[in-house]
Order: structure tokens, then C-alpha cells, then sequence
């Protein structure tokens, strides 16, 4: 009998400041070299709330509080039918606290984009539902 597979927990923050959103490049899988919102798993133990404010600022350098939850969304990846990734992303605004942006961790990039310019960028399904959500706008 095979080992029974879990799904991944998962946070992430939408920031927005000045007419600006925090995105990151992916360097990893999946999603590879996509724009998202930073974030990134729960460690064992860890409340949620502190894995956002910690992934934010490995991934990006900005400090943030967590603040109220946008969405939860499943994020799952198949392969020739197989299931290879399954998250379960917990989307929280965050309200910047303070630092400059520069890339860390597993993100290939990251930098504050305007709203404008949003429709520029191969930003991953997930993140394009709760900017557009958060910003009542249409990606």
C-alpha cells in the first residue's frame, strides 16, 4: 500500500503601495520564471501568519504585517494525469512595513510593478485572480 500523499500549506501576501504590487520571478518549480505574489510553504510548527511576514522578506526584503485574508486557493499541477504539486495557498494582504525590494531566496526577481503595467508581465494564474480580485481590476 502506497504512502498517502498531502497537500502542501502554503502562504502569500498581496502588497500593494503607491500604486505599486510586489511580485516575484519564480526561480523554482512550479511556475518556473512566472510573476507571482511572493510567498512560499509553512514551515512545521509555524503559524501562518508568521510564514508570510518570514517568506515575504526572504523573498524580496520587505517587512510586512500580516493583515486580513484575501483568498485560499488550490494551486495544482498535473502531468500526463499524474499530480505533481498540490498547494494550498492561504493569500493574505500585507501592509508594508519597511526595505528596499531586492531578490532572495528561490526568486529569480522581484520588484514593485505598477498597476498599469500588470498586463505586461506572465504573471501565474493564481496571482492574476487575487491582484484582480484585490484591485478590482481584469488581468
Amino acid at each position: 500500500m502506497s504512502e498517502e500523499r498531502r497537500a502542501v500549506a502554503a502562504a502569500s501576501a498581496f502588497v500593494e503601495r503607491g500604486g505599486m504590487v510586489l511580485l516575484v520571478r519564480r526561480g523554482r518549480m512550479p511556475a518556473r520564471g512566472k510573476w507571482s505574489l511572493p510567498g512560499g510553504a509553512v514551515r512545521w510548527g509555524e503559524p501562518v501568519r508568521e510564514a508570510v511576514v518570514r517568506e515575504v522578506l526572504e523573498e524580496t526584503n520587505i517587512k510586512i504585517e500580516a493583515g486580513p485574508v484575501l483568498d485560499v486557493v488550490d494551486v495544482i499541477y498535473r502531468e500526463g494525469g499524474e499530480v505533481l504539486y498540490h498547494y494550498v495557498i492561504t493569500c493574505f494582504e500585507g501592509r508594508y512595513v519597511g526595505g528596499d525590494v531586492r531578490p532572495g531566496t528561490d526568486a529569480e526577481d522581484a520588484r514593485w510593478i505598477s498597476i498599469h503595467e500588470l498586463q505586461n508581465y506572465d504573471i501565474t494564474p493564481t496571482a492574476k485572480r487575487v491582484i484582480s480580485s484585490a484591485l478590482q481590476l481584469r488581468l
